[in-house]
């Protein structure tokens, strides 16, 4: 535990300075006073994004779960050199990129009808989302790899830091007329990924942690059958789960009037949900080749472990951001002088940040499910998924507009994950709540209740700044003293350590 517990906090860190450059990024975007970009371009450059992730998904064939399932029988059966793995893995999601192409080109007239009358620019620049979503599909599956070797540090640092940064960089480059308009700049932001997924493939191969062989080795051989079942069931669950990750902008875009003007208020609050979400995804990355190989040497006291301590971490780290934000978020849009229309957000952003506790405060789930015996389960829960969340978004958000499709969002992922908890529990006896878990929601309602009323009446960047200190050292002593994660103490011996006391 202790080298997942160092990744997950390296992890962590690094994805929260990624998130500080994120959310610089969407000052520049939504900033009133001088207006750079409008509404329609800031929602442009999120819908990229969400079309391009719902790309890898189609493509990608599962193949990052491929890797994860039978990483460690390559490792233990195979030289480096003779580790075909990669190799399959890259070959086949590119084969269901040009599937996608194709498809892109014969069904366009259909995505110009569906949204060429509330988001024309979306048709504009279709052709650009392409290379964008390549991008995006072979930094997966390499990260997939990368995390096997474990080298999540690195990827992250990539992913949320390199990729940000990027962006930052092209909407300077804007701001200060080198770019000089934004037909250059969406089209420069189309290779972001194919940046970053250069930079991951440079590094592997110049370090010698990857070789590609054409030769079919005696893994994929003894396998094969059992791979194609796994990636038949699995591909279709993690497609599933992935486009139920977009479809709430996909939904925006087609049904709602003024449409990219709404995404662009409603990827605000989408953004400060991924940033309270931060620590999942290091702790994702930092657990996911012990869990294989936990289940390969049907280790159950460790997938116990880590299941709950997951749970737990990113409880508390999801309930105390969510609530930061929340006591912050008014007074920070008018601080920061961000166009009055993002206040619009502000209840967007509770319905969405409470998705995120519920999704975060369950644990690795679908990594456990997705490395066991029973990954079928991966696309029988992400069906039970799609089939509550599409009508709920489509009917919410015409009734309710973008608070309305934030609530289908909840009402979804906490069907989604109740319906894992409880397979896990009828299969392996694995649960991820303790007694901590009811502490720690207690702890951040009161620590809440207590700043939202004795700083209610400060206002500007002083109440800002008076609440944050306030809330973070009541929480933070809270959590110590109520020994609420069995990580609490490895990792405050580890600090003084360092610092010498």
């Amino acid at each position: 535990m202790s080298n997942i517990r160092r990744q997950s906090i390296i992890s962590s860190v690094i994805i929260y300075i990624g998130f500080g450059i994120g959310l610089f990024n969407i000052y520049l975007f939504t900033k009133d006073n001088p207006r750079v970009f409008d509404d329609t371009q800031f929602g442009l450059y999120n819908a990229f994004i969400a079309i391009a992730t719902m790309m890898m998904a189609f493509s990608s064939l599962a193949m990052p779960t491929y890797i994860y399932k039978f990483y460690p029988y390559y490792k233990d059966h195979l030289s480096p050199k003779k580790n075909d793995q990669l190799t399959i893995a890259i070959f086949t999601s590119v084969i269901g990129f040009l599937l996608i192409i194709a498809a892109g080109f014969i069904f366009k007239d259909l995505v110009v009808k569906k949204y060429g009358t509330n988001s024309p620019e979306l048709v504009t620049y279709y052709e650009w989302i392409f290379p964008l979503g390549f991008g995006l599909l072979i930094y997966t599956i390499l990260e997939a790899y990368a995390w096997q070797l474990h080298k999540s540090v690195l990827t992250n640092f990539l992913r949320e830091v390199l990729w940000r940064l990027f962006t930052t960089v092209i909407i300077v480059l804007f701001m200060t007329g080198i770019i000089r308009n934004f037909d250059l700049f969406i089209k420069l932001f189309s290779f972001s990924y194919p940046f970053i997924a250069a930079v991951l493939l440079i590094y592997l191969i110049v370090t010698g942690k990857i070789h590609f062989t054409f030769h079919i080795s005696k893994v994929t051989k003894r396998f094969s059958r059992n791979i194609l079942r796994l990636c038949s069931f699995v591909y279709t669950g993690s497609m599933i789960f992935t486009i139920s990750l977009v479809f709430d902008s996909l939904v925006i875009s087609s049904v709602l009037d003024d449409a990219l003007t709404k995404l662009a208020v409603y990827s605000v609050a989408q953004n400060f949900g991924s940033m309270i979400q931060a620590p999942q995804r290091s702790i994702i990355s930092a657990s996911i080749a012990h869990l294989s190989r936990a289940w390969k040497d049907k280790n159950m006291g460790k997938i116990k472990s880590i299941y709950q301590r997951s749970s737990i971490n990113q409880l508390i780290f999801a309930c105390g951001l969510f609530l930061l934000i929340i006591l912050n978020f008014t007074d920070a849009v008018v601080a920061f002088k961000l166009k009055g229309t993002y206040l619009d957000a502000y209840y967007v952003v509770i319905l969405l940040g409470l998705t995120k506790i519920v999704d975060m405060g369950t644990g690795v789930n679908s990594q456990i499910i997705a490395t066991s015996i029973h990954w079928k389960f991966e696309m029988i829960s992400g069906v039970i998924l799609l089939l509550v969340m599409m009508p709920l978004s489509y009917f919410f958000t015409k009734e309710f507009d973008i608070i309305g499709t934030a609530a289908a969002q909840l009402i979804s992922i906490s069907v989604y994950n109740l319906v894992r908890i409880l397979f896990l529990w009828r299969k392996f006896r694995l649960n991820p709540f303790t007694a901590q878990t009811i502490y720690t929601i207690l702890l951040a309602a009161a620590c809440f209740a207590i700043c939202f009323f004795i700083f209610s009446g400060i206002h500007g960047f002083g109440g800002l700044v008076l609440r944050s200190i306030g809330f973070i050292a009541i929480y933070l002593t809270g959590v110590i003293m109520l020994k609420l994660s069995p990580d609490i103490k490895p990792v405050l011996q580890a600090a003084r350590k360092r610092i010498g006391i």
